[in-house]
């Protein structure tokens, strides 16, 4: 049983269904009070701040978590309505337990992050990390790129995976630090089928080549019954087995129809 098995025994029971409805609804109340602040002071009220935190705005553990993905009112539909897309899959897939768990984690990480550096935190890479888990788990779900072009969801994840890496190798601290935590819950749920996945393939790579390596050199894996020929007397020669001999016998496509059958001879078949 694994270390999740237990805590969702035990804690289960506490899990918030439907934990990232709850934060597209507070998405968008937010986005409407910033709409209505002229001033553009109530974001900033949110963001997590370390310093201020210890100040006394304990607020900040929790409210940057609801600040909108973007300030155009046509993105936030579009943005909130993948988080929703996202959030559902993954809830179902896991359940509502692991999904909080997940999310949570993500939180934590950030919030770490921000106090062990003194840095600012939004919730762009904690986003971010829910994308990474939707295109592990559903590699080939497609979005539709500026609603016409289909695109599967893993070659976005391998762009979002690149400006992770890019963010750590040449942003400033406060970006590589926010970007490294944000990762930390998708390597905790997805970090021991990476490491089981990456042995399987090095060890199929292995076997494959020994295997190549063993096979004795005049080897081939097609040769006509007629005329000898083979794979290796030319690339673009077919092959084809022939449904009327009674046996395994292949031609190549001249000798395919141009050939005597072979029969096997009554009394004789075992």
């Amino acid at each position: 049983m694994s270390w999740l098995d237990k805590l969702e025994r035990r804690f289960g029971k506490f899990a918030i269904k439907g934990l990232m409805s709850y934060i597209i609804v507070l998405n968008v109340v937010v986005y409407i009070l910033m709409l209505a602040d002229t001033s553009n002071a109530f974001i900033g009220r949110l963001v997590l701040d370390p310093a201020l935190v210890m100040n006394g705005e304990v607020w900040r553990l929790i409210t940057y978590i609801f600040i909108p993905p973007t300030t155009s009112p046509f993105w936030i539909i579009f943005a909130l309505y993948l988080y929703y897309i996202i959030g559902r899959a993954l809830e179902q897939e896991w359940g509502s337990f692991r999904f909080n768990v997940y999310y949570f984690v993500g939180m934590l990480a950030t919030t770490a992050a921000a106090f062990l550096f003194g840095i600012s935190a939004t919730p762009l890479y904690l986003n971010l990390s829910l994308f990474l888990a939707f295109a592990a788990i559903f590699p080939n779900y497609e979005f539709l790129l500026f609603f016409v072009l289909p695109m599967k969801v893993k070659y976005l994840a391998w762009f979002n995976w690149a400006y992770l890496g890019i963010t750590v190798l040449f942003f400033p601290i406060w970006m590589k630090v926010a970007a490294a935590a944000s990762v930390v819950n998708f390597f905790i749920f997805f970090g021991k089928d990476i490491t089981t996945n990456t042995k399987t393939r090095r060890q199929v790579y292995h076997n494959r080549k020994r295997f190549l390596s063993d096979l004795p050199r005049d080897f081939t894996i097609h040769k006509c019954m007629v005329c000898g020929k083979t794979e290796k007397d030319d690339s673009k020669l077919e092959f084809r087995y022939c449904s009327t001999c009674e046996g395994d016998y292949e031609y190549c496509m001249e000798h395919l129809k141009a050939h005597e059958h072979i029969k096997k001879e009554e009394g004789n078949e075992n």
